[in-house]
């Protein structure tokens, strides 16, 4: 077998998922190759990246001849095929799905602004740069040779960006401005119903999903959890969910503080999340 390939991105929830995964399945450090392919530049829409995943995401996992494009089916590799051996079937696969649904993403939160103090904030710190840097490489890369190949993925995506930019600048119009609002209003308060209901369902009354060990649905969750917490103004520490509660206007479940309170106890957390939470 030859060595899988991995390209990844810090700032990708997603690919925190895998990450997570490698640590708790016992991988060694040098058994997985890794590639950064830098999201906040842009790297992602590069016509040489998206010769190996058309979609413009990651993670990827490129081993023996076959290539994996999300992060479902490459942590069901990392389980398959790590040194300790987990439990694949523990947690409902229905519940993954629903993780995974463009209505509660917790990747595109890195861009939303739901007022005015949003937008004041976002449009002088790391959020405009990131934007920025999109749409900057989004244009540049549409208008290579190389890129007419994907002119589909960047006339679907560039009009967005330009959106979302344009609001930070103050360029927008008054009407789009509050169309963004609007929108990252309705996106969180779809996060929010789902820490508040969804959440519970699925967790067990005591240890992880997955049992007594986290296992591959948990892997989803709490990097999903992570990412939404970041944003929320949470830390990577014990009581970290706290953040949740001015989203969900009530305490969080019982069941979800100590899922919580668990993970961060893990040498996985410790490592992915040594730092702050993203």
């Amino acid at each position: 077998m030859s060595k899988p390939v991995f390209y990844t991105f810090h700032l990708s929830v997603w690919s925190c998922v895998v990450e997570l995964a490698i640590s708790e399945t016992g991988y060694a450090p040098d058994a997985i190759e890794r590639k950064i392919v830098h999201l906040a530049k842009g790297a992602n829409f590069d016509p040489e990246f998206l010769k190996i995943n058309p979609q413009g995401t990651v993670p990827v996992l490129v081993v023996d001849g076959k290539t994996y494009v999300n992060s479902t089916d490459i942590t069901k590799y990392i389980i398959n095929n790590g040194p300790t051996k987990l439990d694949a079937s523990a947690g409902d696969p229905e519940f993954v799905k629903k993780l995974h649904d463009s209505s509660i993403d917790p990747g595109v939160i890195l861009l939303l602004v739901r007022n005015e103090k949003d937008l004041a904030q976002f449009s002088k710190t790391w959020n405009m740069e990131y934007a920025q840097n999109r749409l900057n490489a989004l244009e540049s890369f549409s208008k290579t040779a190389e890129g007419s190949t994907y002119k589909e993925l960047y006339a679907e995506t560039i009009p967005l960006n330009s959106w979302i930019v344009s609001v930070y600048k103050g360029e927008a119009t008054e009407e789009r401005k509050q169309e963004l609002f609007c929108k990252s209003i309705d996106h969180w308060d779809k996060i929010a119903t789902f820490i508040r209901t969804e959440i519970p369902t699925a967790l067990p009354e005591a240890g992880f999903i997955g049992g007594s060990t986290p296992g591959e649905a948990d892997f989803h969750l709490m990097a999903w959890l992570a990412r939404v917490a970041f944003m929320a103004g949470g830390k990577p520490e014990k009581g970290g969910y706290s953040c949740f509660e001015e989203e969900i206007k009530e305490p969080v479940s019982p069941k979800l503080a100590e899922y919580w309170d668990a993970w961060t106890e893990r040498e996985s957390w410790k490592k992915l999340y040594s730092v702050s939470l993203h």
